[in-house]
């Protein structure tokens, strides 16, 4: 049986997944696994070691997260579950995971731990005794060395994006990490490739894993035509009606995630006029079966549904797939637009995109091996030609009735009557029919979002730059006040991301990413602006850290040239340091005394050590 297969025949409720955990499923809608859950499950309920090789958003937090909350106790008050994440956001998200899938088990806690957050809080909260920790490589060794946290109790442990740990140069405190653990733990290790340095880990650490790696379908008919709007949740459905009203279709399926979404979302469409109808795994067959064959016979045009439900389903006059909500993973994406353009009919495929659902967006593009086209909303004054358009085809048609002539009496006589031309009373008419309705669209454009270079979470203030391909380093904004900008040799070119740079600094150089500023990544290379008073130590430090496998070597940009002569230079004989090359010794020394003395530079140096070992990472 092939793995879409067991996709489309096992249910959640047949995994033998907790009470809890069921009601918390069905609490958010889920009906069935997705395939890397269908068959992570089981393994790691039976306590075996796993490697799940899959793409971003093919459902891995869960096919790991519920497992784990089935066999939890929560009686035992200490980490008894440690996942490593190598970013804050990951962390976060996935923590916020284990909470909505856990609100129906009493007792239990789980903490994201991460650099830039303050020691005092998360103390306090292991202190409370979390059955599950969500970490950063660097913050999860730091609270180990330190003795506040404690992995006696551990049974499982989960490195979550494995290959990108690797890329960002946290496989060393990986394995310090794995090394400290209880050799009794279940191991479970996601990566969506599988580089020779992640193998040696699998080989050296986890007990005869087993394999499961889920490929993504790349085929998709050439008859669709697939197209994206970036839109936020708050303006969707003015998007959506508006797409609706601007293309010419047949009949449409909107796919939403949830069950509760499909009735929400069919009852929004009717209150706009829209003949819509939802389609969910609630209903009974009979009722599915009805509105189908309503769709087919065009007394609904508009179809809501979740994936489970449209599963097979072919009816000739969809032209229009429109996908309300991402889905999960890309093998459902293909599901679902493959609902139109069959049988070499021409279709239609739009993608909603939220700008936190961007990675969703790329896999997806990998996955289709097309590059989807963003679309452009139709705009008022097309909307209200439409309008306009609809509104004489409705007076022909009931022009061409033959039961007008009672209407017609009437108002020939109110014409006589009040001596008004025949033009006003159909004016005042067509008012009447219309009611509280507007006939025209206001010009006033829909804000589409737009694609960025993922930014880091507010807690690491540091901004990137969008559509940094384009922009020349001549154009970018000067550095802040008591910032300044440095070049780091890692861009594009490499796969580098905001987040990777803003990790590997905070980690290395013990920085909280709010000291760390804008972030500009071009082909080959990337700017960071960063503390202008830089300890040299640090400086120096940085230069070795590798991000995306490569070394960053990292330079003072702002006054490069100049910059570069005066570091060169001994340092007694430079007097007076420019802006850019004064460290925090210079500020610290007494004005007057052109050199510390040696008990003053022995101190400086063990507090610049002090710093560099009390790693904080992203």
């Amino acid at each position: 049986m092939s793995q879409t297969d067991k996709s489309e025949i096992i249910k959640f409720d047949s995994l033998e997944l907790s009470n809890p955990v069921m009601q918390a499923i069905n609490d958010v809608g889920y009906e069935t696994p997705s395939p890397i859950q269908s068959q992570m499950i089981p393994h790691m309920l039976a306590g075996a070691d796993v490697i799940g090789q899959a793409q971003t958003g093919t459902g891995k937090t869960a096919a790991f997260a519920l497992p784990i909350l089935s066999k939890i106790d929560t009686k035992i008050k200490a980490p008894q579950v440690l996942v490593i994440a190598p970013t804050r956001e990951l962390a976060i998200q996935v923590a916020e995971a284990f909470q909505k899938y856990a609100r129906h088990i009493k007792g239990f806690h789980v903490l994201p731990i991460y650099g830039g957050q303050e020691y005092g809080t998360q103390l306090r909260q292991l202190k409370r005794g979390p059955q599950v920790i969500v970490g950063t490589p660097g913050r999860v060794m730091d609270h180990m060395r330190k003795r506040s946290l404690k992995l006696d109790s551990l049974t499982c442990l989960v490195l979550d994006e494995a290959d990108e740990m690797l890329r960002m140069g946290f496989i060393d405190d990986v394995e310090w990490i794995l090394e400290q653990t209880p050799p009794t733990r279940q191991i479970a290790l996601f990566s969506a490739t599988m580089p020779r340095e992640i193998s040696r880990i699998a080989k050296r650490y986890l007990n005869k894993p087993i394999e499961v790696s889920i490929k993504d379908k790349t085929a998709t008919a050439d008859t669709i035509h697939q197209r994206y709007w970036m839109v936020s949740g708050t303006h969707k459905l003015d998007a959506l009606t508006r797409i609706l009203e601007g293309e010419t279709f047949e009949g449409i399926i909107i796919f939403v995630r949830t069950k509760t979404a499909t009735t929400e979302l069919a009852e929004k469409l009717q209150a706009r006029g829209y003949s819509a109808a939802a389609i969910n795994g609630d209903m009974a067959q009979s009722a599915r079966e009805q509105t189908i064959e309503k769709l087919k016979r065009g007394r609904v045009d508009i179809l809501i549904a979740t994936d489970v439900a449209a599963r097979g389903l072919d009816v000739e006059r969809i032209s229009h797939v429109i996908n309300y909500d991402i889905p999960y993973d890309t093998e459902s994406y293909i599901h679902r637009i493959g609902r139109t353009g069959r049988a070499g009919r021409e279709g239609h495929a739009i993608l909603f995109v939220a700008p936190r659902e961007r990675r969703m967006f790329s896999a997806i593009e990998r996955a289709t091996k097309k590059k989807i086209e963003r679309m452009e909303l139709p705009s008022a004054q097309v909307l209200n030609d439409k309008r306009i358009d609809k509104f004489r085809q409705q007076i022909s048609d009931v022009l061409a009735e033959d039961d007008l002539a009672m209407f017609r009496d009437i108002l020939e006589q109110f014409q006589q009557e009040k001596n008004i031309p025949a033009l006003e009373i159909a004016a005042a008419l067509a008012k009447i029919a219309q009611g509280d309705n507007p006939l025209l669209v206001k010009d006033k454009p829909m804000k589409r979002a737009e694609f960025s270079e993922p930014r880091p979470s507010r807690s690491d203030r540091g901004q990137s730059s969008r559509n940094t391909r384009s922009r020349s380093p001549k154009h970018e904004k000067p550095p802040e006040e008591g910032m300044a900008r440095f070049r780091i040799e890692v861009g594009h070119q490499h796969q580098v991301m905001p987040g990777n740079i803003v990790g590997a600094i905070a980690n290395e150089a013990g920085l909280d990413s709010k000291h760390i500023g804008r972030i500009n990544i071009f082909d080959d290379y990337s700017t960071v602006d960063l503390p202008d008073e830089m300890p040299k130590e640090i400086f120096q430090h940085l230069q070795k850290v590798r991000v995306s496998g490569q070394q960053i070597k990292i330079a003072r940009l702002s006054g490069q040239e100049k910059q570069e002569k005066q570091q060169d230079r001994p340092e007694k004989r430079s007097r007076r340091p420019s802006k850019e090359s004064v460290t925090s010794e210079d500020h610290d020394a007494p004005k007057k005394k052109k050199k510390l003395t040696s008990k003053e530079k022995k101190g400086k140096l063990k507090k610049a050590k002090k710093k560099l070992q009390t790693k904080s990472d992203d």
